[in-house]
């Protein structure tokens, strides 16, 4: 087999955009605004990724991805600022409809942050954290409130009052 690696990543891909296909079915698909559903950017997504995984395996089969550059140096990955940016998706995930959009969307920011400041090699010392939190509080509060007054979408949120 040429390029198992590369095959993995296309095959890994179409799989991605299978799960993200079979999450969309359960989304309702009643015509909002602009007659399409809520489930229509997840199907877009979904097929898009599916598309470019079958490019991505067809290319790996007929001679490898093309113009890839060798790698420049043989710098490890580094597992533990990955753990810190994963930890933030999955808590985000867990915590989302226990509290709130805006706070666990806050606290992704805050970990992913950290975890990219880390891999370039910069202290995280605890008034960067709190600034962290702050920003990541300054863009998720208006992004739930344009989506859920505005767009007229349902977030989860922390109080029944709709503004946090």
């Amino acid at each position: 087999m040429k390029y198992p690696t590369q095959q993995a990543v296309g095959i890994g891909c179409i799989a991605l955009g299978g799960l993200l296909a079979a999450g969309a079915v359960s989304i309702p698909s009643e015509a909002g605004y602009a007659g399409v559903g809520a489930n229509f950017l997840p199907w877009l997504v979904a097929a898009a990724l599916a598309v470019c995984g079958g490019w991505l395996v067809w290319e790996a089969r007929t001679g490898g991805f093309r113009a890839l550059d060798e790698p420049a140096d043989e710098t490890p990955a580094n597992w533990r600022c990955m753990a810190w940016v994963s930890a933030g998706l999955l808590l985000n995930a867990l915590l989302i409809t226990r509290v709130g959009f805006v706070l666990s969307c806050t606290l992704l920011f805050v970990l992913a942050a950290r975890g990219f400041r880390l891999s370039m090699g910069q202290a995280v010392p605890v008034a960067r954290t709190l600034l962290d939190a702050v920003i990541g509080l300054m863009i998720s509060a208006p992004a739930y409130w344009l989506f859920t007054k505005a767009l007229g979408l349902t977030l989860p949120g922390l109080t029944r009052t709709g503004w946090i």
